[in-house]
């Protein structure tokens, strides 16, 4: 007679976060049966009667005090059934992009600490969420070309210098800023404030913001998106 299956299903959250021209992403330090602590990615085991996306808003809110309103699931791993020496678990696991400036960060629930760690400094994290993070990665390098999801890590009201750093930091290529300025400037979502920066250095920079409600109403029409670098 074949066995009732065993396995336990569980959501991992990747938020990145994007300040100082670096990229973040959001761990946790917990204690995992031993007296060893490991980074994590925060996350935890979904309720018999939850949703996935319900369960992965709960877990890390938490962990680390942070709602958010969107997530996108990324890829469900599960095929390395040993990926945690406890139990036979399968992860969905979900990505967000937030502004760290707004968030209050605070370790809770099974969490010991909670820290924002930049994307060229991660250490050696629990089970495989180096592998999740790297996939994350590159589908966050993938969608900036093709989506403006940048917009979701800046604040409100940006300096256009802030836009081209980003995609220079999280692609890691130097862009042609007069052609990056005018191809951005070209598609009409993004809109010249008359608030400028306060930081004083030189000439006053004028602000910029995302209109998202124009980026959908476009969408709709047919526009697509796209950054192209050689």
């Amino acid at each position: 007679m074949e066995k009732l299956q065993n396995i336990r299903i569980a959501v991992d959250a990747i938020v990145f976060g994007y300040q100082n021209s670096q990229l973040y992403v959001l761990l946790i330090q917990q204690k995992f049966g031993s007296t060893n602590s490991y980074w994590a990615l925060p996350g935890g085991l979904v309720k018999n009667d939850e949703p996935l996306k319900d369960a992965v808003k709960r877990e890390l809110k938490e962990e680390t005090n942070v709602d958010v309103d969107y997530f996108e699931q990324l890829f469900t791993f599960g095929d390395d059934v040993e990926r945690d020496p406890r139990n036979r678990v399968i992860s969905v696991a979900y990505f967000a992009l937030v502004d760290p400036s707004k968030l209050e960060i605070k370790a809770d629930s099974d969490a010991e600490k909670v820290q924002w760690f930049k994307i060229d400094e991660i250490p050696k994290l629990a089970f495989d969420h180096n592998i999740i993070l790297k996939q994350a990665v590159e589908r966050l390098k993938a969608k900036l070309t093709y989506e403006p999801i940048g917009f979701d890590l800046l604040p409100k009201e940006f300096l256009f210098s802030e836009l081209e750093n980003l995609y220079c930091t999280i692609l890691e290529k130097e862009i042609e800023r007069r052609n990056f300025r005018k191809k951005i400037l070209s598609f009409g979502i993004v809109e010249e404030t008359e608030n400028y920066s306060p930081i004083k250095t030189g000439r006053p920079a004028k602000l910029f913001r995302f209109n998202k409600l124009k980026y959908k109403e476009l969408s709709k029409e047919g526009f697509h998106f796209e950054i192209k670098f050689a």
